[in-house]
């Protein structure tokens, strides 16, 4: 069979076009993740800033202010040396465990975030299931800080390891519960749900006021869940010389590093989408429905202040943990535990079952 050459051209420009139109499919998958991403990246050097700010502060000392204006570049200053420094792998240890361990602890904290509305229409994927897939994946963050500590060969790392896997456990029974409690008051387990059913009331509507002991628990246990003061026992210095990152060096250590504030960052952000009525701008006294759809009406000026609004929130709750961290002292291991099984779950389950309880009367 012979073709003339028109047919020849044909064929290969749709061919091209087959092309560009796969090339349009991978950057339109690829594009909102790299954007999430980006933003994600972005927000890590602001809380890491902030926190050196604050930190400094309280502490009546300089805070960073060489590198840039404020000392703004200094997160990023760091995070280019530990990019640059030896990796250095421990002689006896579990080279893979060792390596895989910090990507873990990363790449299971950076899918949660596919499920966070930052505005109205302006989330990766509004699933059924949001909250309890962000305490699914979370919960396999602290297997990677346990091969850490295993694949360490050393017995203060592994003991971190165990120290964080225990903790974890012992704080997100209290937080499963409270999110729960959450889903019930909703009717929905879908992120954008709930923040549609806290928009109905306005600034009175929010899960705060209608939740506040679950509030209360989700405030504690998130904090324990991040490992941040006072409940940072899986790397107290004290006693076990920095926990389950004393063997690593350069980017590994800048991981680990990373996911604490990845970790502290998506606890803040389900705070706002929880109790804090997420990309709504609640004022107190202002009750007229139509201010409160001002998302959904004005399109991309509407999204931009969605953002805008959700990431206030979200940061003022950053400002209230790093607060605490330079306010309270550590707690001991056994207080730790204490609090998450002997107080925690009763009050969380005592308010799961009292939520089902009205739930139930209200029907």
């Amino acid at each position: 069979m012979i073709m003339d050459t028109t047919e020849v051209q044909d064929i290969d420009s749709f061919s091209r076009l087959e092309s560009l139109k796969e090339i349009y499919g991978i950057l339109w998958v690829l594009g909102p993740i790299l954007t999430l991403v980006l933003g994600i990246t972005i927000g890590v050097l602001v809380i890491v800033w902030l926190e050196r700010e604050v930190s400094a502060g309280i502490q009546q000392r300089i805070g960073p202010e060489y590198a840039g204006p404020l000392g703004v570049l200094q997160a990023l200053a760091d995070g280019t040396k530990l990019l640059f420094k030896e990796n250095l792998l421990p002689s006896r240890g579990d080279t893979r465990l060792f390596t895989i361990g910090p990507s873990i602890s990363v790449i299971s904290i950076l899918v949660s975030y596919s499920v966070i509305p930052f505005s109205y229409n302006f989330v990766l994927a509004d699933l059924n299931i949001g909250v309890f897939l962000w305490i699914a994946i979370s919960s396999i963050a602290p297997i990677g800080l346990l091969m850490s500590g295993y694949g360490s060969n050393n017995k203060y790392s592994f003991l971190g390891g165990l120290r964080a896997a225990a903790q974890s456990i012992s704080y997100e029974i209290p937080l499963t519960l409270c999110v729960l409690s959450i889903s019930l008051l909703s009717n929905s387990s879908s992120t954008v749900d709930i923040v549609d059913a806290q928009s109905k009331y306005g600034f009175w509507g929010w899960n705060l006021w209608r939740q506040p002991i679950g509030f209360i628990v989700f405030l504690i246990s998130s904090l324990a869940e991040c490992e941040r003061l006072p409940f940072d026992l899986p790397e107290a210095e004290e006693e076990l010389v920095a926990g389950y990152q004393t063997e690593y060096s350069g980017i590994k250590f800048g991981l680990f590093y990373v996911a604490s504030y990845l970790n502290l960052l998506i606890s803040s952000l389900f705070v706002t989408v929880l109790y804090l009525g997420g990309w709504n701008i609640s004022l107190p006294y202002i009750f007229v429905s139509e201010f409160f759809e001002i998302n959904k009406a004005c399109g991309i000026f509407g999204t931009i202040i969605g953002i805008f609004i959700t990431l206030a929130k979200t940061y003022l709750f950053l400002f209230i943990s790093i607060t605490t961290r330079w306010t309270l002292p550590r707690l001991r291991i056994d207080q730790l535990l204490n609090l998450g099984w002997k107080f925690l779950l009763p009050i969380s389950l005592g308010n799961l079952l009292l939520t089902t309880s009205f739930q139930l009367l209200s029907l």
